[in-house]
């Protein structure tokens, strides 16, 4: 079988890349640069997101749940030839087409277990065992930035109730989710405030960085920056950046994403606000009724790409220098099981979306589906360390330096090299 190539160089054995030196974009502290990193929690079925419908393997393996080439019924939406797209992913392939989309396939972390708890852990902490510290990669990738202040104010938010794990560390930083009480009226608000500064200095800074963050959240954007959760009749988002269209109008994610996202993006859009934030998604363990094209795990996606799709209109022009990352815990077996589901397995696939992404790629080195060439006889077999995807965009897009990423980042990992060319130069 035909292999796929890498940007800059060429796999070696267990996933390792060979590079150039990395190049620094406009990752310089205080710039424009914005993250936004989405888990994937449950381990998505990156043989379902992205089928590599090519491969004489995958309709035989995968049975009823394998979805049909381009061009028929249900069938994927074209990226290179060899891979496509779920049908659910509308948004995404017209990312793929402006070049703003690298779908990264046959990816895994370090871990090589089945377990959803010790899998996210690995995934958040950077390390290549469970439970090894308590701090997360990108936390410490703040702290490491060169010319800031671990302390400073907050550069990262957690859109969450409080952040977890991959948000944890030295470096400051927030965390914002919507309310299900009802809001108290100013005069109370008032009350506790001047309680609080008049007994504990500390509560009343806290209590006004909550309501700063809430007013953000709040506020009605107008113009190119208009979101979803506006109200009808109200401007409509700019029809053009930097003369090409807009990839789509205006999406419809279901309510589980549409807050979520509205606030990110308004968040990001500040100038002096948080540089990067994360986003925690659930629900994408099918062990029952997955389906192919149509199904459970077909409605999760479309509401996925439609909150990619509001994240981008709601971003504005700051989307042209944004980059998001979405992975999972593991990937999910190659074979369809008893209840038509999939059931926990290793190498799967993770994108990287936005304006700031050098995309319209399928970067993968192909490890084929026959049933010699399966991870123990039943998964399929990872050739590509998500940590060499993670350490080429901090590198490149926030500006972390490569020792930082070798030692204080990334520990244990000097043998996966960067990925690099992934942004825009």
């Amino acid at each position: 079988m035909k292999r796929r190539e890498f940007l800059t160089g060429t796999l070696a054995a267990g996933g390792a890349l060979l590079t150039s030196s990395v190049t620094f974009a406009n990752a310089m502290p205080g710039g424009k640069s914005r993250l936004v990193f989405v888990i994937l929690r449950g381990a998505l079925d990156g043989l379902a997101t992205v089928p590599p419908y090519a491969d004489p393997g995958y309709a035989a393996l995968r049975g009823d749940l394998a979805i049909g080439k381009p061009a028929t019924a249900g069938g994927a939406l074209e990226l290179d030839g060899f891979f496509g797209l779920h049908p659910s992913l509308a948004f995404m392939r017209q990312a793929y087409a402006a070049k703003e989309l690298i779908v990264l396939h046959a990816v895994a972390s370090p871990y090589r277990d089945r377990s959803h708890f010790d899998g996210q852990n690995v995934l958040e902490t950077g390390y290549p065992q469970p439970h090894a510290v308590a701090t997360g990669w990108l936390n410490r990738a703040l702290a490491a930035i060169p010319g800031r202040l671990a302390t400073e104010k907050e550069r990262g938010i957690s859109i969450a109730p409080s952040a977890p794990l991959v948000m944890r560390g030295p470096a400051a930083v927030t965390s914002w989710s919507p309310s299900h009480l009802a809001p108290l009226d100013d005069d109370t608000l008032q009350r506790i405030a001047d309680l609080y500064s008049s007994r504990d200095p500390l509560l009343a800074r806290k209590l006004a960085e909550a309501l700063a963050a809430q007013a953000i959240a709040d506020e009605k954007a107008a113009g190119p920056a208009q979101t979803l959760s506006d109200t009808p009749g109200e401007a409509e988002p700019a029809a053009a950046k930097n003369g090409r269209p807009l990839l789509a109008e205006r999406g419809k994610p279901g309510a589980r994403y549409a807050e979520l996202v509205a606030a990110a993006a308004r968040f990001l859009r500040q100038e002096d606000g948080p540089q990067v934030a994360v986003l925690d998604t659930t629900g994408w363990d099918t062990h029952f009724n997955e389906g192919g094209a149509k199904g459970q795990l077909a409605g999760r996606l479309a509401e996925l790409d439609a909150a990619l799709s509001a994240l981008e209109a709601g971003l504005g022009p700051v989307w042209n220098d944004t980059a998001v990352l979405l992975t999972t815990e593991f990937g999910r077996t190659v074979a369809e099981n008893g209840t038509r589901g999939t059931d926990h397995g290793t190498a799967t696939a993770a994108y990287l979306i936005g304006g700031a992404v050098s995309g319209g790629r399928v970067v993968a080195d192909w490890p084929g589906l026959s049933p010699q060439k399966l991870y123990q006889d039943r998964d399929l077999r990872p050739t590509l360390d998500v940590r060499a995807v993670m350490k080429g965009l901090l590198a490149e897009h926030l500006g972390v330096p490569e020792k930082a990423l070798e030692t204080s980042v990334f520990p244990d990992s000097r043998a996966v090299r960067a990925l690099t060319g992934l942004l825009r130069a």
